[in-house]
C-alpha cells in the first residue's frame, strides 16, 4: 500500500499570536502519495522529508515567531536581533519546501513532461534548449558546497529566466527582490541520501522525471504575462 497524506489541503495559517496578530504556520498536505514519485524519489524519503524535516522547520519557525512577539512586547531589542537568523533559516525552510512539493508531480499526472507554450519558448531563448538548462542546473546543483538549493527563476524586472543557487535554507529572494522561483530543487542530503547515498548527481539526473513543468509554466505566465 502506498504511503500517502490526506488529499485535503490545510490552510497555511493556523493561529494568531500576540496583540499584533502574528501568525503561525502548519504543514501543508501533499497532493500526491508519498510513493507516487517512485522510482525517481522513494516513498520513504518523501515521508521523512515532509513529515520530519519540513515539519521541523515549521515548528522552529513558529517557536521563533512566538519568542519574537514576546521580545517585541518587552522592548528587548537584543533578543529581537538574535532571533533573526532562526527566523530566516526556519522560515526559509518552510517557504522553500512549500515550493518544492508543488514543483513535483507523479508521471501519470504529468511529471517530467517538457514545458510548453511561453515557458518552453523562454527556456529555448535563454538557454538554447531544455537539455542545456537541465545540464546547467545539474552542474550548479552538484557543485554547490554543503547544503542548499538550485533554482530556475524569472527575473521580473529583466523579464528573463536565470539559474541561481542559495545556501542552506536561504529563500531565493535573498539573491534579489525581483527573482521569483519557477523550479526549486533541494540538494540537502535529506532530500536524497537514503536512496542515492552520496551520489548527488544521480539524484539530480532522476528528479527531472517528476518535475511539474505545468505548474512551473503557470508561475512563469503569471510573472511574465
Amino acid at each position: 500500500m502506498a504511503l500517502r497524506t490526506l488529499i485535503t489541503r490545510k490552510s497555511p495559517i493556523s493561529t494568531h499570536l500576540g496583540f499584533r496578530g502574528l501568525q503561525t504556520f502548519s504543514l501543508p498536505d501533499l497532493p500526491y502519495d508519498y510513493g507516487a514519485l517512485e522510482p525517481a524519489i522513494s516513498g520513504e524519503i518523501m515521508q521523512l522529508h515532509h513529515q520530519k524535516h519540513h515539519q521541523a522547520y515549521i515548528t522552529n519557525y513558529n517557536k521563533a515567531l512566538e519568542q519574537l512577539d514576546s521580545a517585541i512586547s518587552k522592548g528587548d531589542a537584543s533578543t529581537v536581533v538574535k532571533l533573526q537568523s532562526a527566523i530566516k533559516f526556519n522560515g526559509g525552510g518552510h517557504v522553500n519546501h512549500s515550493i518544492f512539493w508543488k514543483n513535483l508531480a507523479p508521471v501519470p499526472e504529468g511529471g517530467g513532461e517538457p514545458p510548453k507554450a511561453s515557458l518552453g519558448s523562454a527556456i529555448d531563448n535563454h538557454f538554447g534548449s531544455l537539455e542545456a538548462l537541465i545540464q546547467k542546473m545539474n552542474a550548479e546543483g552538484a557543485a554547490l558546497q554543503g547544503s542548499g538549493w538550485v533554482w530556475l527563476a524569472v527575473d521580473k524586472e529583466l523579464k528573463r529566466l536565470v539559474v541561481e543557487t542559495t545556501a542552506n535554507q536561504d529563500p531565493l529572494v535573498t539573491k534579489g527582490p525581483s527573482l521569483v522561483p519557477v523550479i526549486g530543487i533541494d540538494v540537502w542530503e535529506h532530500a536524497y541520501y537514503l536512496q542515492y547515498k552520496n551520489v548527488r548527481p544521480d539524484y539530480l539526473k532522476n528528479i527531472w522525471k517528476v518535475i511539474n513543468w505545468k505548474y512551473a509554466g503557470e508561475v512563469y505566465d503569471k510573472e511574465c504575462p
